[in-house]
């Protein structure tokens, strides 16, 4: 069977849905304590492009690199980053999975193969390519995985890495997440031709899926994934999606009652809502029915409601961190404080 005709089995599918509930709940209720003034930086939400993270993530192991964008909370919980260490990070806590000190932009783990959320668009292509150079040398198959958006797409450093990732074979998957937005502009304002026909340019595998499928997005990173384990060199994944929220959660005290779209368009992203569709085909499928995706609703709001108890109840990030997280210190000095 070709792995375009892989589908996840019932079991897969429910954690699917499961992932893409944790990350939704995550972020609907980031978003009231953002509006209720409770967290001390912005927060950029992921809700609506759910289906990304959670199917791409679905083909990596912990073993893998990911690195991310600003809007970062959904891929570090799809790749199975704690979300208790997220929130205490988000709320500026020692519990944190950064000590508090990366805030919201910056969630990475290490042991996950997290790279690292980044506030700069674009700088992830360029971490994600050296991370596979890396894979590549040691020869161990781990692969890299680089989420980022259409805007990012317009940055020169995208081609400066398909180029050397085609070049070099490296076993990196570059994933655009277009969600027809950068910032607060309309991406067909600033984009010029298919985002996709950057990495064709370069004779680089290229899906094209529907983001808000994810099982179409499973599909395009199994065979992605595939490919560069095999030692295959890169591929090139777009995905199509739509964040339902603004660009940030304070955005309409930037915009001073302006607006960039309209109520119309995003409903009609709504009524294509990427985990009311799976919540569909499972149940037509017996795989679970409305019962069971309700109590597993309820479970995953527990989990969110202690992992906010967890972060609100931890003690602030120190700040004399700074000294020793952003300066290089040698034994010399550190005897001559003794």
């Amino acid at each position: 069977m070709g792995t375009t005709e892989l589908a996840p089995s019932p079991t897969e599918l429910l954690d699917l849905y499961e992932r893409m509930v944790l990350i939704r709940r995550t972020e609907e209720r980031l978003s009231s304590e953002s509006m209720a003034g409770n967290l001390p930086g912005a927060v950029h939400l992921y809700i609506g492009e759910e289906a990304v993270a959670v199917g791409v993530s679905a083909q990596l192991t912990d073993r893998d690199y990911a690195t991310s964008t600003h809007r970062g909370h959904g891929h570090f919980l799809a790749k199975g980053g704690d979300l208790n260490a997220m929130m205490a990070e988000i709320w500026g806590k020692r519990d944190g999975i950064c000590r508090g000190m990366g805030g919201s932009m910056h969630v990475a783990d290490i042991s996950k193969g997290i790279l690292g959320a980044n506030g700069i668009v674009g700088a992830g292509l360029a971490i994600a390519t050296g991370a596979a150079y890396g894979a590549k040398l040691d020869g161990d198959g781990r692969v890299a995985v680089c989420f980022f958006g259409d805007g990012a797409a317009n940055q020169g450093v995208l081609m400066e890495t398909l180029n050397v990732s085609t070049l070099w074979q490296l076993p990196v998957i570059f994933v655009c997440e277009n969600n027809l937005f950068s910032e607060f502009t309309p991406s067909h304002e600033v984009t010029a031709g298919r985002i996709a026909d950057r990495a064709r340019a370069f004779g680089m595998p290229v899906h094209e899926v529907d983001g808000n499928d994810v099982v179409a997005v499973w599909q395009a990173a199994a065979q992605a994934v595939g490919r560069a384990r095999a030692g295959d060199g890169p591929s090139f994944i777009e995905a199509r999606t739509y964040r339902i929220q603004g660009h940030f959660e304070a955005e309409s005290f930037v915009l001073a009652g302006g607006r960039y779209r309209d109520s119309a368009e995003i409903d009609e992203w709504r009524a294509r809502d990427p985990i009311t569709g799976l919540a569909g085909r499972l149940v037509a499928s017996g795989a679970a029915d409305a019962d069971a995706l309700a109590a597993l609703d309820t479970r995953v709001l527990a989990r969110v409601a202690a992992a906010v108890a967890f972060a609100e109840a931890g003690e602030p990030a120190d700040p004399e961190l700074a000294l020793t997280l952003m300066f290089a210190r040698d034994a010399e000095s550190d005897r001559e404080e003794a």
